[in-house]
């Protein structure tokens, strides 16, 4: 393999020669092999509209040449638009609060600007990763800024993904309107329902979820681009420092505030910790749904079975015919993972020492692996589970009808005490309470059918007769 020297101040090492990457990146692969994960696209993506908006900043007042200028945009849009991503080698877990992904950034940048105007990749006589593509910048101010940009977008798709799942699971619930079951407890029988509103309450919990969502991304839009190493600005011009979010917002279509106190947005990262915790959320409340599923599509025989879940692969290499909740089952990992995930975040952030946060770099790799598992664990949700679901209408029915929980529907009409005999002979005798009401004569089949109606029992007020008083 070919190479090229190059010196940093530990010392000299051989670069591959036509690595766009330098020393400093090398140096970050060398020393963190932790993930076999590199920097997440999309915050390569993002970093290098930073570095733009950087650019452009220090070209505007006159600290950075045309020339040299107009080749770090032009390497920052190429880079923007996904070129060369398997130049950014670091791994995603790294010591140095991120030193080593803005520096990978800066040597790519640096050498496709210097190639762009006729040079060498290693010579950075014509452009320098630090002295012109890091201009004004540190690594404390332009990261948390492009974990923002990146985030955001990230946080848009997933709202998208959950305001989907939302209106399947309300189409669901229209679906499933007039299909009365038992409603339980404990997982215990209580009251009647209908599957409709069962499917309704959890497109209702989704609406939240979304609405979390948008309330964070809000949050999200202050940033600390222009308060270099610890928020006091240090190294940047003051033009520079009070321009660069509004070339930023025209280059990323946001309206990115600058911080009013840049040393507390250096220091702390509590809206990352508030981002993950609206993903955990989000996960729980998904989790929580998809258990239920498999509750209620338990069996075919043995279970409960008041609906039926897409076959979407076979479930055993033993047991013919057997299909699994294999869906439901990937979301409650999903959700296991970004539980967890949240733990980190949490500590990471707790773990902030006076003006920086050096452990953004787990941070970031858990939040962005969170966004990207809930975003695709809600769509394959969506697309391979809920909208495939049958309610099994017959079943749904035969439980309502033999189960001692429509008592509570009839109470009002015959009284409790009367209520709690009939209650207790149904479970003695194994018989329903319908056929002891009739057997008694208490009510007639008339009556019953007009208490029992699925709406009836599943709203409030008593649209019957109430024979309590005859």
């Amino acid at each position: 393999m070919q190479t090229r020297e190059e010196q940093d101040s530990i010392g000299k090492k051989d670069v591959p020669v036509d690595a766009y990457y330098g020393i400093q990146s090398l140096r970050a692969a060398e020393n963190f092999k932790i993930t076999d994960l590199k920097i997440h696209p999309r915050l390569v993506r993002a970093l290098a509209k930073v570095k733009k908006a950087a650019a452009i900043s220090n070209r505007n007042i006159g600290l950075l040449s045309e020339e040299k200028a107009e080749a770090i945009i032009q390497a920052c849009d190429e880079v923007a638009g996904g070129s060369l991503q398997e130049q950014f080698i670091v791994d995603a877990v790294q010591g140095g609060a991120g030193t080593s992904i803005n520096m990978n950034m800066n040597e790519v940048l640096a050498n496709r600007a210097t190639e762009i105007l006729g040079g060498d990749k290693g010579d950075y006589m014509v452009i320098h990763p630090n002295n012109h593509v890091n201009m004004g910048q540190s690594t404390n101010d332009v990261i948390p800024t492009a974990v923002r940009v990146a985030v955001i977008s990230m946080l848009e798709e997933l709202s998208e993904k959950v305001e989907d799942l939302h209106l399947v699971f309300k189409d669901k619930a229209e679906e499933f309107n007039e299909v009365i079951k038992m409603g339980r407890t404990q997982l215990q029988d209580a009251v009647p329902i209908r599957l409709g509103q069962e499917f309704n309450a959890y497109a209702t919990s989704l609406i939240r979820d979304k609405k979390r969502i948008k309330n964070t991304i809000d949050d999200l839009l202050v940033i600390n681009l222009g308060a270099t190493a610890i928020g006091t600005g240090l190294n940047a011009d003051l033009e520079y420092v009070n321009n660069v979010t509004s070339i930023l917002n025209e280059i990323t279509g946001r309206e990115f505030e600058q911080a009013d106190d840049l040393v507390d947005a250096t220091q702390n990262v509590d809206a990352l910790v508030g981002v993950s915790s609206v993903l955990k959320t989000a996960a729980t409340n998904l989790s929580k749904i998809a258990n239920d599923l498999r509750l209620l599509s338990s069996g075919p025989r043995t279970g409960i079975n008041e609906i039926n879940l897409p076959a979407v692969q076979p479930g055993s290499s033993i047991m013919p015919g057997k299909v699994n909740p294999v869906i439901p089952e990937v979301v409650n990992q999903v959700a296991f993972q970004i539980i967890g995930n949240d733990t980190t975040v949490t500590m990471a952030a707790e773990a902030g020492q006076l003006e920086l946060n050096v452990m953004q770099p787990v941070l970031i790799y858990n939040l962005f692996q969170s966004i990207e598992m809930l975003k695709n664990g809600i769509d394959t949700f969506n697309k391979n589970c809920i909208q495939g679901i049958e309610a099994n209408v017959e079943r749904c029915k035969n439980l309502v009808e033999n189960s001692v929980g429509i008592i509570t529907a009839i109470n009002p009409h015959v009284g409790y005490e009367a209520a709690s005999r009939i209650a207790k002979r149904a479970l003695e005798e194994d018989k329903s309470v319908k056929s002891i009401i009739l057997e008694e004569g208490i009510l007639s089949e008339e009556e019953l059918d007009e208490i029992l109606n699925p709406h009836e029992m599943t709203e409030p007020g008593i649209a019957g007769k109430k024979l309590l008083n005859k």
